[in-house]
C-alpha cells in the first residue's frame, strides 16, 4: 500500500472508530509503528487535527471538524476529472457545466504549486475535436485504467511509452513511440504520438492500448501536432 492510499485508510479508521493507538493502525494498514507516526505527521501537515494521549497506551483521535487544508488528489486524478468534464462538454452532455467548473477551480486553487504546474503541463497536451459519422465505434472497448498514470509520466517526464496495440483488422503489435497529444473525439480517445519506426505522427486508439510501459532513459523533444481544424485545444473550451 503506498503512502497517500495507507493516510487515507487511518484517516477513515479515526474517523469510523473515534480513537485508535499506533499499534492498532499499524495492524490495520500493514504497516510498521515508525511508518504509521510518519504518516500521522504528514496528515497533520496537511492539516488535519489529530490528538494524541501520552503513554505507551495512548491513543489517538481525530477531531470531528478536522479538514485537510490541501487537496489531496493527484495530477492524474485532478487531470482525470478535467477531461471527463472536457469530453462531455464536446459531447454536448453536460447539463451544470457552471457547477462542475466552479468546483473544478476550487481544486485547481487548492493545489500546490508544483502540482498545479504539472496539471497545466498536461492539459496543453489535450485536444477536442468531433468523430467523423463514417467511424465505426461498434467494437469500441474500456480503456485499460494503467493508461492515464502512464501517459502522466510519459508527457511530463517526455519519456518514451511502450505497449501492446490492436489494430482494426484485430492484428496486435507492440509498439514503442513518443506520446505527443492525446485527442477527444467523443466517445473515441486517441493517443497522437510520433512512432520513430515509420517517421509519422500515429493515431491509436485508447481502447485498443493494453499493458502501457513507460522507458526510461528514453526523453524525446516535444513535437507540433498537425490537427484538422475541428480539433481545439482543451484550454480553447468556453470556461
Amino acid at each position: 500500500m503506498n503512502a497517500r492510499l495507507r493516510q487515507d485508510a487511518i484517516v477513515r479508521s479515526l474517523r469510523r472508530n473515534g480513537t485508535s493507538t499506533v499499534s492498532e493502525l499499524a495492524g490495520e494498514v500493514g504497516a510498521s509503528r515508525r511508518t504509521v507516526l510518519r504518516d500521522i505527521g504528514a496528515l497533520r501537515d496537511e492539516g488535519f487535527v489529530i490528538h494524541s494521549e501520552p503513554g505507551r497506551g495512548g491513543g489517538l483521535q481525530l477531531d470531528p471538524q478536522s479538514v485537510q487544508a490541501t487537496a489531496r488528489l493527484s495530477v492524474a486524478e485532478v487531470f482525470a476529472l478535467l477531461i471527463s468534464v472536457a469530453s462531455m462538454r464536446a459531447a454536448g452532455s453536460l447539463p451544470f457545466s457552471g457547477l462542475a467548473d466552479a468546483g473544478l477551480a476550487k481544486i485547481e486553487r487548492a493545489l500546490p504549486s508544483d502540482k498545479l504546474r504539472d496539471l497545466r503541463r498536461f492539459l496543453d497536451c489535450l485536444y477536442v475535436g468531433e468523430l467523423a459519422p463514417q467511424v465505426d465505434i461498434s467494437d469500441m472497448g474500456a480503456l485499460d485504467p494503467a493508461l492515464l498514470p502512464a501517459f502522466e509520466t510519459a508527457f511530463l517526464d517526455r519519456l518514451h511509452i511502450r505497449f501492446g496495440y490492436r489494430d482494426a483488422k484485430g492484428s496486435t503489435s507492440s509498439r514503442t513511440v513518443e506520446p505527443q497529444a492525446m485527442l477527444i473525439l467523443p466517445p473515441l480517445w486517441y493517443l497522437v504520438a510520433w512512432d520513430p519506426q515509420r517517421d509519422d505522427f500515429r493515431h491509436f486508439r485508447m481502447d485498443r492500448i493494453s499493458k502501457p510501459e513507460i522507458v526510461e532513459g528514453t526523453n524525446f523533444r516535444r513535437r507540433h501536432v498537425p490537427f484538422e481544424e475541428h480539433v481545439r485545444p482543451v484550454r480553447d473550451l468556453s470556461r
